[in-house]
């Protein structure tokens, strides 16, 4: 027993004692430290920031990406529409060739008659009316009443 008292007073058994104390006090230390702080690490705010700055860097592009394509969507749609009135021009150009269609377009249209028959208008009461109420025409330069004229004939046509 005597060998182990002087181990224990002896200088080497006396600083490994106090580094072990040392070592647990720290230890202890830490872990408290540890249990306080928060989760939010360097690492992890490092990369929410980058994430933060990629987003904001997308959006303005993404935007214009979804932008572009709602117009090319508009013009695609418009471009089929200019289709189909290319082809109704087409159709009505094919009807304006052929010479019965021609012939009776201008017969409806003009009034003509074929020699030997006798042309009729046939003239709407109200529309007589309307005619006679309209006495306003004498009070106004001709070039208004000629314009008058082609817009009525114009919209007879329509």
């Amino acid at each position: 027993m005597a060998a182990r008292d002087r181990d224990r007073f002896s200088t080497t058994t006396r600083l490994r004692l106090l580094g072990e104390q040392t070592a647990a006090r720290v230890y202890r230390s830490q872990t408290k430290r540890q249990a306080r702080r928060s989760r939010l690490t360097g690492r992890a705010a490092l990369l929410a920031l980058v994430l933060c700055s990629m987003i904001v860097a997308l959006a303005y592009p993404m935007r214009q990406y979804v932008s572009q394509r709602a117009e090319i969507a508009d013009l695609r749609h418009r471009q089929e529409q200019a289709r189909a009135r290319v082809e109704q021009l087409r159709d009505v150009k094919a009807r304006w060739q052929d010479d019965a269609y021609a012939e009776q377009q201008i017969r409806r249209r003009l009034h003509y008659v074929m020699p030997g028959e006798t042309g009729y208008v046939v003239i709407d009461p109200g529309a007589a009316k309307q005619s006679r109420s309209d006495r306003g025409a004498a009070h106004r330069p001709w070039y208004a009443n000629v314009w008058d004229g082609v817009d009525k004939s114009d919209a007879s046509d329509q």
